[in-house]
């Protein structure tokens, strides 16, 4: 009998454990996610599986606020860079998780021309536009609801916002499935030719946000080529085989291991911020890269129906205060962000990125977290 007694307490003190390692206690509540901006009321959404995988969603820029992922021993940690509030998103980085357009990345000499007309942009990266300028959809109330597993975001923007033609029309739907996918499905319909490029721009750390470097993540990227770039970081319109150089990860490497090298592309993104050229994608849903972290476990890979990925060291990142208190300083996260290349416009080589009057734009991108030993 006292043998049957032992036994229980031992079961029982092994239930409490399990139960704390995976209970999720966020670092703020929704009632923080709760405002008015232009009329308009920001909201939190959480998405939760099966397997205790949480996604939290704020309608404020379409937003990823955070992505609770279990380690190698079943111990959850945000693995996304976010805040604790709408305030603390205007005043920082805006495009941190965000969904980022009308065009993601950037547009050389912040304009480009359709039909012989020119349309300028705001110049908020030396004299490029990047992610549309600073007030584009990141800074936006969407409209929202929740469907079972998933959050609908809906958000029509008007003809000449930020220089851009077209009354839009663009909805985002984030799924998170019991295979530990997120899902990403983007939809836009324009009145107005115009050039469209739809991303995330979530900020990730799988050793979980505000918890060192990302430099130990071991990335495999499944691209032979990349889009170098000159002067101001705009493309200039080749695409150069990479293998055997140092921005090479079509075999395992770590971030850090080549990230201070002399090689001048490198030299000129003050570390990773390229964008590679996906292989053999042809706009089906393929593998695009891989992110593993040692230490953790944690394992993260990205499939997307584009034509490239930009792989963004976090080398600009500048002591912001997350939203577990912890600093977000320089590489201590790393994004990538699908997309078509950057500056597209006005390269004509490049895969083009004009979406015309009754056409359908539609790209989907899936981040899958697992674990590896």
């Amino acid at each position: 009998m006292k043998n049957l007694f032992l036994l229980i307490s031992i079961l029982l003190i092994m239930s409490c454990d399990s139960n704390k390692k995976n209970k999720i206690i966020t670092p703020y509540s929704a009632e923080d996610f709760i405002t008015t901006i232009d009329g308009k009321t920001t909201e939190l959404f959480t998405l939760k599986n099966k397997n205790g995988v949480l996604i939290a969603i704020t309608n404020y820029g379409a937003k990823i606020v955070s992505a609770y992922a279990p380690d190698k021993d079943g111990v959850f940690a945000d693995v996304i860079l976010g805040f604790n509030s709408i305030s603390d998103y205007q005043k920082n980085d805006a495009s941190q998780g965000a969904v980022v357009g009308p065009f993601a990345n950037r547009i050389g000499g912040a304009s480009f021309e359709i039909d012989g007309e020119v349309y300028n942009f705001p110049a908020n990266n030396g004299q490029a536009c990047l992610h549309s300028g600073p007030d584009s959809w990141y800074r936006k109330v969407w409209d929202a609801s929740k469907d079972d597993n998933s959050v609908v975001l809906i958000y029509e923007g008007k003809d000449g916002d930020y220089g851009f033609p077209g009354n839009k029309k663009v909805k985002v739907v984030y799924t998170l499935t019991d295979e530990n996918e997120l899902k990403i499905d983007y939809e836009l319909t324009t009145d107005k030719t115009c050039h469209i490029n739809i991303t995330n721009h979530s900020y990730f750390n799988l050793r979980g946000e505000g918890n060192g470097n990302i430099l130990d993540h071991v990335l495999v990227i499944n691209a032979n080529n990349s889009t170098p770039v000159g002067r101001g970081m705009i493309p200039t319109g080749e695409i150069s085989d990479i293998r055997n150089t140092d921005l090479d990860f079509t075999t395992p490497h770590t971030m850090g291991e080549r990230i201070e090298s002399e090689n001048q592309q490198i030299r000129l993104g003050n570390g990773y911020d390229f964008n590679y050229v996906i292989n053999e994608n042809e706009n089906e849903l393929g593998f695009a890269a891989s992110a593993y972290e040692p230490e953790s476990g944690r394992y993260m890979e990205v499939f997307t129906t584009e034509p490239g990925v930009q792989l963004y060291t976090g080398n600009y990142l500048n002591n912001l205060v997350g939203n577990s208190g912890n600093v977000y300083s320089r590489r201590t996260g790393f994004c990538l962000e699908t997309q078509h290349y950057p500056d597209s416009p006005n390269k004509p080589d490049f895969p083009t990125t004009l979406v015309k009057p009754g056409e359908v734009f539609k790209s989907t991108t899936i981040y899958k977290f697992s674990v590896k030993e």
